[in-house]
């Protein structure tokens, strides 16, 4: 089965969520079941500079409303993978982040600059660009790739399908109706039943509404998301799709996150040698400023600072959470108003809360592996990467039932302690009070200590693989190769 996943990101060289983490694992482990996965990527600085054994496939006209558009072919050495990299240097080759510019304000060319990469998804698939391969299917990631289903759609490939997946609804590509001209889609394609949306472009709705099957990275998102609550006024459309839209759990890379063998720790451990945690909780009190108290709950949070992250929830919780005498250490970066909070709190409590604005690959590794608990307050959460990596280094997530964290989180009630079944803290309601209420269950745990390693081994022993997943990818694109 030859598949194409074309994706905006990937780990390590270039990340600003899970979806990174997600082009990285997902088509390793489609390799390992025996598929050819490869990837297509939009060719960023830090994609230029890792590309191995480059091969010019193609000088292309001007396209997307820019001239000297290139498509190359190589390898990437991690992730260890076959790569198709769209260079364009007057869309990519540019300071800043992948979508926005230094400051945080959105590119003024992203619908070219995303457009470009979907078109070039359907054209390896029906172009022959590359006369040694083309895929069976093509796998857009998020509303960057989005419209590789349009345009697939548009111009159907014999033997080519179709699969989208929905990392994050909640960012879905806007854009002015008056530039679709850039794209090249028909007039059909702007309608209601087209990419149309309240008098805009909607690539995410392109995905949703082309694609012969739609994923989303967790079950309890795909039916959320089918719900006016979470459908950010796309749930009709959702709905609409019916079977086509299937909830699949994301996984996690056991090799890059194993606190056995992890180089970013103070000390190795894992089951059966747990001494090595506190050193890492050691480690990470002097790292962060925090007071050297083996008996304080630390706890952290590894986030993007936004609202949809439930975080103005621990700001509103954090008094209450310091009178239990945890301590916080934070790290991440987002909207400005959070980020000037944490800092603020940082300054106020000096030796209790810490502030790392920004993100360290590195410091996420020592605060997952340093803490004894993850806040994961979500409003809402597609399926989280975070709590999977908490667990895998012995550290209880506490989060909201929704979404993947309701997936993946078994609470530590009684009954589920009884079976050895328990894995965190779970809570329902979207606030302050309940989220003090989910940490004071944590507290009370931490100071048991047989109740809480067996928690903590629970946690330790799930396996949140790639295996499992890639396995049902691999079972769905022959189904959809399969139909005629």
């Amino acid at each position: 089965m030859r598949v194409l996943h074309a994706a905006a990101e990937v780990f390590p060289l270039v990340k600003t969520g899970g979806l990174a983490d997600v082009v990285a694992a997902l088509p390793s482990a489609l390799r390992a079941a025996g598929a050819d996965a490869r990837l297509l990527l939009p060719g960023l600085p830090a994609v230029m500079a890792a590309l191995q054994s480059p091969q010019m496939l193609a000088e292309l006209g001007p396209c997307f409303g820019v001239a000297g558009v290139r498509l190359w072919k190589g390898r990437l050495a991690v992730p260890e993978l076959p790569v198709y990299v769209v260079d364009a240097p007057m869309l990519y080759r540019r300071g800043g982040g992948p979508y926005a510019d230094a400051q945080g304000r959105d590119w003024p060319d992203n619908l070219q600059r995303w457009g470009l990469l979907g078109w070039m998804a359907a054209q390896l698939a029906g172009s022959g660009l590359d006369p040694q391969w083309s895929p069976q299917v093509v796998h857009a990631h998020d509303w960057h790739a989005a419209l590789a289903c349009a345009f697939l759609h548009a111009h159907p490939v014999p033997g080519v399908r179709s699969v989208y997946t929905v990392h994050n609804l909640a960012y879905q590509g806007l854009f002015p109706l008056a530039d679709h001209t850039l794209l090249g889609l028909g007039a059909a394609f702007l309608s209601a039943d087209g990419i149309e949306y309240h008098g805009q472009l909607s690539f995410m709705k392109a995905g949703l509404s082309f694609a012969d099957l739609v994923t989303t990275v967790s079950p309890g998102y795909a039916h959320e998301i089918a719900t006016p609550e979470f459908g950010h006024g796309l749930d009709g459309v959702i709905r609409a799709r019916g079977a086509a839209v299937q909830g699949i759990l994301n996984g996690i890379d056991e090799q890059v996150w194993n606190p056995a063998q992890d180089p970013a720790l103070a000390e190795p451990y894992g089951l059966g040698a747990m001494a090595g945690k506190a050193a890492c909780k050691r480690a990470l009190q002097r790292e962060a400023g925090l007071a050297d108290a083996a008996d304080a709950p630390l706890l952290a949070v590894v986030s993007r600072l936004s609202h949809q992250k439930g975080l103005d929830l621990v700001l509103d919780a954090l008094e209450p959470l310091l009178a239990q005498g945890a301590q916080l250490v934070v790290q991440g970066s987002g909207e400005p108003a959070l980020q000037d909070a944490f800092e603020q709190a940082a300054h106020r409590h000096r030796g209790r809360v810490a502030a790392f604005i920004g993100y360290d690959e590195a410091r996420a590794h020592r605060m997952l592996a340093g803490a004894d608990g993850l806040l994961m307050p979500s409003r809402f959460e597609p399926c989280g990467l975070a709590q999977l990596y908490a667990m895998r280094y012995g550290t209880l997530p506490v989060v909201r039932r929704v979404g993947g964290l309701a997936d993946t989180v078994i609470d530590a009630d009684a009954p589920a302690r009884a079976a050895g079944r328990a894995t965190g803290i779970v809570f329902e309601e979207a606030s302050a009070p309940a989220l003090v209420s989910a940490v004071s269950r944590l507290v009370d745990l931490y100071r048991t200590p047989s109740p809480w390693a067996r928690v903590q081994q629970a946690a330790m022993e799930q396996d949140y693989t790639w295996t499992g997943p890639a396995r049902r990818y691999l079972a769905l694109y022959e189904e959809l190769a399969s139909v005629r």
